[in-house]
């Protein structure tokens, strides 16, 4: 079944984790023997050749980079500025990899009805991989002129926090609202049709941001505080308003997400009984909520600062996607409704937003 994966940050691997992801993931993993600078050195599972054979033929891949304040624990950079540097960094690297044939943009319906048609019709092909382009965190936006030319350049989704306090919002771990700076981004958001990504924002800026927001709004890949308690998930009351937004929620794969109690570090996939199943009950609890299969759908965070020391046991590599049809069709999801939950109501949100 054709995959629409909604969160891959596939140019912080290429430029921070220096992986070339034209490679197998076994040859990365081969390449990366011995290194240990990242905790999950030698254990990616995301790379374009398994995309291919996954028929992951499009997602939503980011930018990322985060201002940090002196004294601040989270990795990031001392400047707005900085950030900014580093995210046009990783469009160039986005840039690249469409002159090599290997990616393709998409930005607007046109693209995208011929993108999936080219999928849908020859799946086993050597097609570019399309992508949508986000910004995971809005720090690096110096200003709205800066916003403007992220548009320019394709930006077509943006959450404006990640992890602790942003300029603009604040994330995950951390409390407080978006303030004067945080509406005015969203304002001009609104203005240029960027879907807002309400993945990470703390509680007080999620309700906040639906009050000030009007646009269409996703959660790229965010799980149930139901089922694991933490402020990274989201509590049903939220599940319930973005639902009514219109909103398709994403599930993630990361461990820590999947199953309470998670220790980094510590814990490992297999003997903690992390699987797809977590992201199946995810994705049910979400379809429970709604009454329908009409707002669920995958954001898996493969590679996003982890690989196989924590995702789930039965995922060697991001082409495992091709599990989680069978495993809803076992949970008595109906054929449209996990077509639904695969590719199409993604399809469907992004032709309702740019139409």
């Amino acid at each position: 079944m054709f995959v629409f994966d909604a969160h891959l940050d596939l140019s912080m691997n290429a430029l921070e984790w220096n992986r070339d992801i034209r490679k197998t993931v076994a040859e990365i993993r081969e390449l990366e023997k011995g290194q240990n600078d990242k905790p999950d050195r030698g254990k990616n599972t995301v790379c374009l050749p398994e995309m291919r054979t996954g028929n992951i033929g499009i997602c939503v891949a980011t930018q990322i980079a985060r201002y940090v304040k002196p004294g601040s624990s989270l990795p990031g950079w001392q400047s707005q500025e900085q950030a900014w540097a580093q995210t046009q960094g990783q469009l160039a690297w986005y840039k690249v990899m469409e002159e090599l044939g290997e990616m393709i943009q998409v930005t607007n319906n046109e693209q995208l009805e011929n993108q999936l048609n080219l999928w849908l019709e020859k799946p086993e092909g050597n097609h570019p991989i399309g992508y949508i382009l986000s910004l995971e965190g809005a720090d690096s936006i110096v200003s709205m002129k800066h916003l403007e030319k992220s548009y320019s350049q394709g930006l077509r989704a943006l959450g404006p926090a990640h992890y602790g306090p942003g300029v603009y919002a604040y994330g995950t771990d951390s409390e407080g609202g978006l303030g004067k700076k945080g509406r005015g981004l969203l304002k001009e958001m609104e203005n240029l049709n960027i879907i807002l990504d309400a993945t990470h924002l703390c509680d007080e800026s999620f309700w906040e941001a639906m009050d000030n927001f009007q646009g269409h709004v996703w959660a790229s890949h965010s799980n149930c505080r139901a089922l694991v308690p933490h402020n990274r998930q989201f509590a049903d009351e939220q599940i319930k308003e973005l639902i009514n937004r219109g909103a398709v929620i994403g599930g993630a794969l990361d461990a820590w997400m999947m199953v309470p109690g998670w220790v980094r570090g510590k814990s490992d996939p297999a003997r903690d009984n992390v699987s797809l199943i977590q992201l199946i009950d995810n994705i049910d609890r979400v379809c429970q909520i709604a009454g329908n299969s009409l707002h669920s759908g995958i954001g898996t965070d493969l590679d996003g600062g982890f690989g196989k020391e924590q995702c789930p046991h039965d995922l060697e590599t991001i082409q495992d996607l091709q599990k989680v049809p069978e495993l809803l069709k076992g949970r008595g999801f109906k054929e449209e409704d996990v077509e639904n939950i695969i590719y199409k109501n993604w399809i469907r949100f992004l032709k309702n937003a740019w139409k």
